[in-house]
């Protein structure tokens, strides 16, 4: 498979000479052989026909997808080694103190806002392209840490991948004047990549992406999220419900690892075979996962009305849990219009019945959690 295989290029930076990985242009020569895999393509295409499907017995799709992003953006920020948990974030959006520095949850919180703000380019007609790219890039590291390493810019210096510097990296991307020519091949493979099915193109994108590596800060996060992007650009999902964030943390070494064999190998097809299994996989949790959700959410609605005269607020306040899993009875009553002690008493009632729990032990600005809730989308973002 030499033909696969990119050019090496001896690269200097920081003093020392490296050598740097130029990738051919997509796809692959010679082609992966896709009969091969017909029937892994068509299990991923199903998988994610009920996935996109899911969502119509819902009671509030847009709650799925709320609280699923969370979820993605977090797992997401854990990878490039972030130390937010999920209560972090919601306590931070809650405009509370997370446990954890500000500047973790602060790169979780723009990973949301990145994912929501290309999304809304993708749907006014905006074409998935570098400027795009670029764009969300700019979003994603604007506020926190990566707000000096040029954000919504590519590069203009040489960077590594693994190890303290550059001549014990473990990889080298292309260096800086051939960037540009990189770019081009890919947005040309974006938007010309004929006969590919979608599924297959997103794989092949996403790793030329990663491999190219074209920011100085957040192409893994950007990598990650281009995969939804694509997948939503071309109508194989109406809403973004597919995230392969914990299927890569939870095999993290062999994912590198094959990201490297394309690399050093040209080894398009067992990575393919990976990244095939990763969206039946994860899709089909997902579509459980709401099930879940949507089960949790009636049973506890019925045990909300089982209390009497005090069901009317509390049923208000459950509704709002449902977008807050962590809140304060402060931040609820600002939120639906209601008085505070209208809103205390909602939760303590909630409370009584097992459905909230305080979890500070303190008299003021306490924080209510919906743990049945949490314990559904916490699962994988343990730290």
């Amino acid at each position: 498979m030499k033909a696969r295989i990119g050019k090496w290029i001896e690269s200097t930076t920081g003093g020392e000479t490296v050598r740097a990985y130029v990738p051919h242009p997509l796809p692959p020569e010679p082609p992966v052989d896709l009969v091969a895999f017909s029937s892994l393509i068509e299990q991923a295409n199903l998988a994610l026909g009920r996935l996109d499907g899911v969502t119509s017995i819902l009671p509030s799709p847009a709650l799925f997808i709320f609280m699923y992003v969370r979820k993605e953006a977090l797992l997401s920020s854990q990878i490039e080694g972030t130390q937010s948990s999920l209560s972090d974030l919601l306590l931070f959006e809650a405009d509370e103190i997370p446990l954890v520095p500000l500047d973790d949850v602060q790169e979780v919180s723009n990973y949301i806002a990145a994912m929501e703000y290309g999304l809304r380019r993708l749907r006014d007609g905006f074409p998935l392209s570098l400027r795009l790219i670029r764009e969300i890039h700019d979003v994603l590291l604007r506020k926190g840490r990566g707000a000096s390493t040029q954000p919504g810019e590519f590069r203009r210096s040489q960077n590594w991948i693994g190890g303290v510097r550059p001549s014990r990296a473990m990889f080298v991307p292309p260096p800086p004047e051939h960037l540009m020519q990189c770019l081009g091949d890919f947005e040309r493979f974006l938007h010309e990549a004929q006969g590919l099915p979608t599924i297959v193109k997103t794989a092949f994108a996403h790793v030329q992406f990663e491999t190219i590596h074209p920011f100085l800060d957040g192409n893994g996060r950007l990598g990650r999220l281009l995969i939804t992007f694509l997948l939503c650009a071309e109508n194989v999902l109406r809403e973004p419900t597919l995230y392969l964030s914990l299927y890569f943390k939870t095999h993290r070494p062999h994912y590198y690892d094959l990201l490297q064999r394309v690399r050093s190998h040209g080894e398009w097809e067992q990575w393919l075979a990976f990244f095939l299994q990763g969206v039946i996989e994860t899709a089909n949790q997902a579509v459980q996962t709401a099930h879940e959700i949507l089960e949790l959410f009636e049973e506890d609605t019925k045990r909300v009305q089982t209390l009497g005269r005090a069901s009317s607020s509390a049923a208000v306040v459950h509704q709002f849990l449902q977008n807050h899993a962590l809140t304060t009875s402060g931040k609820a009553a600002s939120e639906l219009a209601l008085s505070e002690p209208t809103v205390n008493s909602a939760l303590r009632h909630l409370e009584t019945i097992g459905i909230v729990k305080e979890i500070t032990g303190k008299q003021r600005r306490r924080v209510y959690a919906y743990n049945a809730y949490l314990a559904i989308l916490r699962r994988g973002t343990e730290r």
